[in-house]
């Protein structure tokens, strides 16, 4: 009895892995061997990108608003301190919009604290 292969399934799973090497240099986008490992990396830097954006979008946040306070004589501890203990809730990704793009808002949030 010859060998039942799915060869329409296995040329399905390495469709899809040549399509998600589309616009690789050289033979990672169109050898298999070559293109599923070099997708296989790209989705690991991908996964792990994902979570360091959510780092660094904080750290963008952190300073901002440190600069924002430092202009009112206060460090980002001293703030976000103060607004904890005046039970205001506001996220750090609006307090640096308030600090970078509405300062007089800013400087209200400051002087509520203080």
């Amino acid at each position: 009895m010859p060998r039942s292969v799915n060869s329409v399934a296995s040329r399905a799973r390495r469709k899809k892995v040549l399509k998600k090497a589309k616009g690789f240099f050289g033979r990672r986008k169109n050898v298999w061997t070559v293109a599923k490992n070099a997708v296989e990396k790209a989705m690991s830097y991908a996964y792990r990108g994902r979570k360091e954006k959510k780092r660094s979008f904080r750290s963008l946040w952190v300073m901002r608003i440190n600069a924002g306070a430092r202009e009112h004589g206060l460090t980002y501890s001293q703030f976000m301190g103060a607004l904890k203990k005046n039970n205001i809730e506001l996220n750090r990704k609006v307090l640096a919009d308030l600090a970078m793009n509405y300062p007089e808002a800013f400087k209200a949030v400051v002087d509520q604290v203080k």
